[in-house]
């Protein structure tokens, strides 16, 4: 979804979303546990933004490590993350494929640890 302005350059309709991480998570995103992001409202095909899409759009965006593996695995969240969407499990709300709305609250929360 685009939206004209006067300028005849198109801009991205956006949408207001907290992203947490947890767990060790944090290290992948500068160190910084809570993000407040405001991501495009649809892809650009014009479907509207799920969690794969934010999975996709943080790993592009805001992710500053190089290590992308300990997030995500052949284009999917890596086993072992929890993820709570507006503090509800994500297997409730139709995990990668839940439209995000605005001001949704998203945590990972890696379960993994090193030892």
């Amino acid at each position: 979804m685009a939206v004209e302005t006067e300028a005849g350059s198109q801009e991205v309709a956006k949408m207001p979303v907290v992203v947490e991480f947890s767990g060790g998570l944090e290290m992948l995103f500068s160190d910084q546990r809570r993000h407040s992001l405001s991501i495009p409202v649809a892809t650009s095909e014009g479907k509207p933004a799920t969690v794969a899409f934010l999975i996709d759009y943080l790993c592009r965006n805001t992710m500053k490590d190089t290590r992308k593996e300990l997030f995500v695995l052949d284009d999917h969240l890596r086993p072992g993350i929890l993820v709570l969407i507006n503090d509800a499990d994500w297997e409730l709300e139709g995990e990668e494929a839940y439209e995000i709305q605005s001001g949704d609250n998203i945590l990972f929360v890696s379960t993994l640890h090193g030892g």
